[in-house]
């Protein structure tokens, strides 16, 4: 593979795309810097962090998405096989155990090759693809980490869904 780095204009940096969005939709954001932005955004099981970052060298648009979930040394394991089970029920996207932190994150990039620039909607969608990625699997993570469960026990439980009502 060839090593060699071509600059490319854009029209915009796409970090700004993600700026305005957050704006407009009045989230809670900062911008650390040119290619990382942080946005936070109230959960219906927890608060989440959100990363957006321009990785230049890919020329990738990249989101990470971490809530407040420390995995102890003991239930590591388990929660690494959870994850593997999660990962293969998604389309979009993975989940990861950060290990220098013990957190789980869900990542996912907007490959923006040859000098593409993200819509808004794009961005909104890979916003909106990790929070419901979050919220739909975080239970499974508690289940594991405090209550014990294997992963399978824990994976079934949040995927169970009922119809109708009581």
């Amino acid at each position: 593979m060839s090593q060699h780095h071509i600059e490319i204009d854009r029209l915009e940096h796409p970090l700004d795309v993600v700026e305005r969005l957050a704006s407009l939709r009045h989230w809670i954001f900062d911008r650390a810097d040119a290619d990382e932005m942080s946005v936070s955004v109230a959960g219906r099981w927890a608060d989440y962090d959100i990363a957006f970052t321009w990785i230049e060298d890919v020329e990738a648009l990249h989101v990470a998405c971490a809530f407040d979930l420390k995995v102890p040394e003991r239930r590591r394991q388990d929660v690494l096989q959870l994850i593997s089970f999660i990962n293969e029920q998604l389309w979009v996207g993975h989940f990861d155990l950060w290990s220098t932190e013990n957190v789980v994150m869900f990542r996912h990039s907007l490959l923006l090759a040859g000098g593409a620039d993200p819509t808004q909607g794009q961005c909104e969608t890979m916003l909106r693809v990790a929070v419901e990625a979050c919220e739909r699997y975080f239970q499974a993570f508690q289940f594991v980490i405090w209550a014990g469960k294997s992963a399978r026990e824990a994976l079934d439980s949040v995927l169970f869904e009922t119809e109708g009502e009581a």
